[in-house]
């Protein structure tokens, strides 16, 4: 994700103390559904959350309908890629496999470690009160309403959900496709709570932040209660590997306009990209040259998963 507005030099300057050179720590790591070995050039904070990945696991049941069955990517393959990308924290999201049968994300975040993982679920629109309770108590902090594959909620589905999730301090993590955004932005202004927009909002290209959908989100944004993803740059890139420049220059833009409100996402096991998993080491070195500056870098990295979250803070 190259930020237009950054070259090489000034973001290499304002990371130097972030900045070591790749093979001059630890040994590379193969990391399964991700290519590349080496470890990112840029050194994550402590406490560095991965706010966006998934675990696969064929022994459990899939929704009917599904149309994303990635083959298993287990809590032990994920810790290989904490290990490699130098993440201590993270985010357990809810795929559309699924559907509502959130067991999976949650075993997978005790076998994690509940203190250092969260939760995103999928809910039915009618869930009770107290299903929504025992939720919260297994770490589940928001609902994901993943709108642009087959599932259990849809776009009417926010208007009933979003008042019970902001009661409970969660908050809807919305993605949908560009279209959608367009169609349904007076709803999305009119609802109560907190929205996070999953992969950078799906901005399409290449009209990038010119285009009606980001127009949108930047709204939302400057309201003070949306917050974008910076994940996923491949869902929405023309431009494509390796550095996915069109996407990150709107990763770019986000984090200029709202850098308290970003958070970063690995989106690992990438199960959207079927043929060709990306390098994860140089997608982490992409989205730290879009933050520009080490405030910005452990600010998206640290602390404001630890707002949006729950996490305890973590001392200097």
């Amino acid at each position: 994700m190259a930020a237009a507005t950054f070259t090489r030099r000034t973001v290499l300057a304002g990371l130097g103390a972030s900045l070591v050179p790749r093979g001059t720590t630890a040994q590379a790591e193969d990391v399964r559904w991700s290519t590349g070995s080496e470890k990112p050039r840029f050194v994550a904070p402590a406490g560095a959350t991965d706010c966006h990945f998934h675990t696969y696991d064929k022994s459990y049941p899939v929704m009917k309908g599904a149309t994303l069955l990635p083959e298993d990517a287990l809590p032990d393959d994920y810790r290989a890629l904490q290990r490699r990308i130098g993440t201590t924290r993270g985010v357990i999201i809810q795929p559309s496999t699924y559907g509502t049968d959130n067991r999976l994300q949650i075993a997978s975040r005790q076998a994690l470690g509940a203190e250092n993982f969260r939760a995103i679920a999928v809910v039915a629109e009618d869930v009770s009160d107290a299903e929504l309770r025992r939720l919260d108590e297994q770490g589940v902090r928001g609902v994901r309403f993943n709108l642009g594959f087959p599932g259990v909620l849809t776009v009417e589905s926010l208007k009933p959900l979003a008042p019970r999730l902001a009661d409970l301090g969660w908050h809807c993590q919305i993605n949908m496709r560009p279209k959608q955004i367009e169609d349904h932005a007076d709803l999305l202004a009119s609802l109560p709570g907190r929205l996070v927009f999953d992969h950078l909002a799906q901005v399409p290209q290449p009209a990038g932040v010119e285009s009606a959908p980001y127009k949108i989100i930047r709204g939302l944004l400057d309201r003070g209660k949306t917050w974008v993803k910076l994940s996923g740059p491949y869902v929405s890139s023309k431009q494509g590997m390796p550095d996915y420049a069109d996407a990150g220059a709107v990763a770019a833009a986000y984090v200029k306009a709202a850098p308290e409100r970003m958070v970063w996402g690995s989106d690992w096991p990438h199960p959207s990209e079927r043929d060709r998993k990306p390098d994860d080491a140089r997608l982490f070195d992409l989205f730290a040259q879009c933050a520009g500056s080490d405030l910005a870098f452990k600010r998206i990295l640290v602390d404001n998963p630890a707002e949006l979250y729950g996490f305890p803070k973590v001392t200097p």
